[in-house]
């Protein structure tokens, strides 16, 4: 079973349900039927502190991953642990659904590239 927990701290209203929907499709659709996930929606001032921190570059931007398991062997009765993704809804504005997936993606182990691209195709239908 996929679990989705959702943070929203932006300041703005999200359209949880849909992005939890996407969420699972996308995942399932990698073939993560397990796992327990978190999506956060932040405010820009957050994501630029975020961005900042761990990439480096001082500036807010539309999505940041944070891998935990991926797609790696987890132990036996302990559950697999995707990560974070965390979106930021003034820099997506309506468009947030393709910054989520590709999100989604990096935390199954994809990085940018012909493959990423190939497989945000598939989901963007």
């Amino acid at each position: 079973m996929l679990s989705v927990e959702v943070d929203n701290r932006s300041g703005v209203e999200v359209e949880e349900s849909a992005a939890v929907e996407l969420a699972c499709r996308v995942l399932r659709g990698e073939g993560v039927d397990e796992g327990e996930l978190g999506l956060a929606f932040v405010a820009p001032e957050e994501m630029r502190v975020l961005k900042r921190e761990h990439l480096g570059i001082d500036e807010p931007t539309d999505v940041l991953s944070f891998p935990i398991d991926g797609r790696d062997e987890v132990p036996e009765g302990l559950p697999r642990q995707l990560g974070d993704a965390v979106l930021c809804p003034q820099v997506t504005g309506s468009a947030w659904r393709a910054p989520l997936v590709h999100g989604l993606l990096h935390l199954l182990g994809y990085d940018h590239g012909a493959e990423m691209q190939a497989r945000e195709r598939v989901h963007a239908s």
